[in-house]
């Protein structure tokens, strides 16, 4: 048996070391690539049979185990990364104690309408078929969901759109939500506190993003004040983590047939903590590269702060 058992180990390290791959910066970071069951049939071709139960020992002993990549390292860190967050939770505070609205925004990951297949399991009677392949043009468009929660209230809102991630869009969906929502329960707010990421439909450095607040602000009659996150810092979003990782997990598995079979799906996510999702369709056709009228610019009333513009910006109201 000792025999056997050294063997069998001698034969294991062999293989792996064919099938084992390491962090260079990390000593004694390990991983396989090898499943138990392919392990156990090689070891049977090797002359030294063992069963998925044995290699799991095996693997355990060696430190080695099956892990999932983690997005945890930052591609880079911005000078005026410390500075900014600094401004958001002063922003926050002051807001918060204003008894007013601070809201975090941006768009979930768009999605395809249609017979798709999506991660996740779900408990039927019958096994799901979906397309072997995900060809857009076999569905019937693609979902954008337009995100906002409500810090204070812990109440997330989207807004699905089938046509073209905009300013406009964006815009929109704020609107939407102050016009059935935000107005009751912020009765007397005069202002409103967004925190959004530097791209996208929200991207700090466009023009067209601007136009479209100064529309908003002016359509609302409230001044919209903004504070960017900075580059690399997505994952600090609110939003992210209260909000779109829990709406994630309400439609696991689920094939999004129609933009309806989505919404209710989406609406259904909810947590121990009391998070309240209301998820909705916003209408409306919504075009790629748009322009900035030729005279924003110059009656632009975007009010920018004198520490770190790029990223803090007020949006003030005709009538303000």
């Amino acid at each position: 048996m000792i025999a056997s058992a050294a063997a069998l180990e001698k034969n294991f390290l062999a293989l792996l070391a064919e099938f084992t791959a390491g962090d260079p910066m990390r000593q004694g970071v390990l991983w396989t690539n090898l499943s138990r069951r392919e392990i156990s049939r090689r070891l049977s071709e090797m002359g030294t049979p063992a069963s998925r139960h044995v290699v799991r020992k095996l693997l355990k002993k060696h430190g080695l185990g099956q892990r999932k990549a983690c997005k945890k390292k930052s591609m880079g860190v911005h000078p005026d990364r410390n500075a900014q967050f600094e401004n958001i939770a002063r922003f926050k505070a002051s807001s918060v104690a204003r008894g007013e609205p601070v809201l975090s925004i941006d768009t979930k990951k768009k999605e395809l309408i249609g017979n798709f297949a999506r991660e996740g399991q779900t408990h039927t009677q019958a096994q799901v078929q979906t397309l072997d392949h995900d060809f857009p043009s076999a569905g019937q468009g693609k979902l954008i969901p337009h995100g906002l929660y409500d810090l204070a209230r812990n109440e997330g809102y989207l807004h699905l759109n089938t046509s073209t991630e905009t300013s406009e869009l964006c815009c929109d969906s704020i609107a939407r939500w102050w016009e059935r929502h935000g107005s009751k329960h912020y009765p007397h707010a005069r202002r409103l506190l967004m925190l959004c990421d530097g791209g996208g439909s929200n991207a700090s450095n466009r023009h067209v993003f601007k136009e479209a607040l100064q529309h908003l602000a002016d359509r609302l009659g409230l001044e919209i004040r903004i504070a960017h996150y900075p580059p690399y810092c997505s994952k600090h979003n609110p939003i992210e983590h209260r909000l779109f990782a829990h709406v994630t997990r309400a439609c696991q598995g689920v094939t999004f047939h129609t933009v309806e079979i989505a919404r209710q799906f989406m609406a259904k996510a909810k947590t121990a903590a009391g998070l309240k999702v209301t998820a909705e369709v916003l209408g409306g056709v919504y075009v790629k590269g748009k322009k900035v009228a030729a005279d924003f610019l110059a009656n632009m009333r975007i009010v920018f702060d004198e520490h770190l513009p790029r990223w803090n910006y007020r949006a003030v109201p005709a009538n303000g």
